[in-house]
């Protein structure tokens, strides 16, 4: 049976100090001593707390402005030494080396110091941490007999049982070790990817990507009822990422929940503010953009009001009152909503007033602005896709008209209003839009002309005097036909077909403006 020493003696050495004063008040009261470097011990002094210098210990001073600190024989001895081994405990004897029991260390904050702005290369070498992921391996390395703290949430646990039982279980030394190298793992995956994007300024992909994340959460079930899932964290998302959102109300967010509300903040994002996305399956089924944000939700509402039943909504301004009022009449239903924020009156609107009022989940956000490009990844057989995300803004220096109809001023505002909510709709894609709102969505078709038939049938009479967009060209001038005969005025498309001579031919036959983009926006 694996033994469980006593904890006797603890090695402490810390960046993020979060608890630690409290945690190691327990300790001595426990009897335990402590054994300190640099900032951490002079925390533990300031706490009133006895201490030993780790220099002192090993007769060995810091040096190097603090980069060689434990790399030191009597203290790594005191890791590694199994105690039921009699020549280790013999070796340890003859060399004067006395064991540790507990290990308390978390790391130099590489991945906050690379996230700053303009932070030089040489500042963040400083915050690659050495002797702290040399400790934690091999504490974690030697669980049987030594117990490995990385984070200050393990503080209560640890604590508890050392009051308790003047030891740890084996049980505990085991879960602490595997946290403790997913915690070093992460650590040296963000210096790699760190290295890589130095080394790939070219724009290469490197030769090796490291993914590191953190369960936040186990979900119910995947996308359904029979598959598991769970929601993880990159390690440093954006402040005002989807993950990071305030449940304001409502029940717990489920699979779908989740990449409803990330793909609705990712239309909001490309709305003229305030805007509203109204979104199902992935897909918007309404946006709209007004003077108030609740113009905007009665319009982005109004655009398929069959389908907004059960959605989710994206604001890219908060929520107030009129917007509330709006979505809690009778007859809607909304599964979720996230905000840059709500005011008090929408908040106690949504919460009291609906007959869904006790399970919509309303998620404050902090703000919703276009972001920087990241990279997304996609799972398939053997392997994953990296490419980066789609969400560069277009500039219209690109673009010309090719007709020889020119769009008006409203209508070029409806067609960037198009085109903006275009390319978050699954391809083939076709969006029919006028006055600031989508009127008809055709999604996910093989044939383009299908997706249009489909925004056109949606669309009903508004389509007349309507702008559509198209997110990728039309091979054939079936579908300018269409668009003409429902009363489409003007189109917006990248251009690049074969058959581009015959499309701008046949909108010039029907009097059609079209503006070419040069820049597709496939979305699989």
């Amino acid at each position: 049976m694996t033994q469980s020493p006593r904890v006797e003696r603890a090695l402490i050495s810390v960046s993020d100090k979060t608890g630690l004063a409290e945690f190691a008040q327990r300790l001595v009261a426990a009897g335990v001593q402590l054994f300190s470097t640099g900032g951490s011990r002079k925390a533990l002094e300031e706490a009133g707390l006895p201490v030993t210098d780790v220099g002192e210990h090993t007769g060995f001073p810091e040096m190097m402005d603090g980069r060689l600190k434990t790399l030191h024989p009597l203290v790594h001895g005191g890791l590694l030494c199994r105690r039921d081994n009699p020549q280790d405990m013999a070796s340890a004897a003859e060399h004067g080396i006395v064991p540790f029991e507990l290990v308390v260390v978390n790391l130099y904050p590489f991945r906050e110091t690379i996230a700053r702005p303009g932070v030089s290369v040489a500042e963040a070498i400083e915050k690659i941490d050495i002797g702290g992921p040399t400790l934690v391996r091999g504490a974690a390395k030697n669980h049987a007999f030594v117990t490995i703290v990385t984070s200050a949430e393990q503080f209560g646990a640890v604590a508890d049982q050392i009051e308790a039982d003047g030891a740890t279980t084996f049980e505990l030394r085991r879960a602490l070790a595997g946290a403790a190298y997913a915690h070093t793992a992460a650590y040296d995956a963000a210096i790699a990817g760190y290295f890589e994007r130095l080394a790939s300024s070219d724009g290469a992909w490197p030769e090796r990507m490291t993914v590191s994340l953190r369960l936040k959460s186990s979900l119910r079930y995947g996308e359904n009822p029979h598959q598991a899932a769970a929601e993880y964290v990159s390690e440093n998302p954006a402040p005002h990422a989807l993950v990071n959102a305030e449940l304001l109300n409502g029940k717990e967010l489920s699979y779908n929940n989740l990449l409803d509300l990330s793909a609705a903040l990712g239309v909001a994002r490309s709305l003229p503010v305030p805007g509203v996305a109204v979104l199902k399956h992935n897909n918007p089924c309404g946006a709209a953009t007004a003077a108030t944000i609740g113009d905007a939700t009665r319009k982005a509402w109004e655009g398929d009001p069959v389908s907004a039943f059960g959605s989710i909504l994206g604001f890219n301004a908060p929520v107030d009152e009129a917007a509330a009022e709006c979505l809690a009449e009778p007859g809607k239903f909304v599964e979720a909503i996230a905000a840059p924020d709500f005011t008090p009156e929408a908040l106690k609107v949504l919460t009291t007033k609906p007959k869904w009022k006790a399970n919509v989940r309303l998620l404050r956000v902090g703000r919703v602005v276009p972001g920087e490009a990241g990279v997304e990844l996609r799972a398939i057989d053997g392997g994953y896709l990296a490419q980066n995300a789609d969400d560069l803004p277009d500039h219209e220096s690109d673009w010309t008209v090719a007709t020889d109809t020119k769009p008006s001023d409203a209508q070029m505002a409806d067609l960037r209003f198009a085109w903006a909510a275009c390319r978050h709709v699954k391809s083939n894609a076709i969006v029919l839009a006028k006055e600031g709102m989508l009127v008809g969505v055709g999604a996910g078709q093989m044939s383009r002309v299908d997706s249009v038939e489909i925004a056109i049938r949606k669309a009903g009479e508004r389509s007349r005097g309507a702008v559509l967009a198209s997110d990728a060209f039309f091979p054939f001038d079936d579908s300018i036909a269409a668009a003409a005969e429902a009363g489409v005025v003007a189109i917006i498309q990248p251009g690049g077909s074969r058959g581009d001579a015959d499309v701008i031919a046949a909108c010039n036959r029907h009097g059609l403006a079209m503006v070419m983009t040069g820049r597709r926006h496939f979305r699989h």
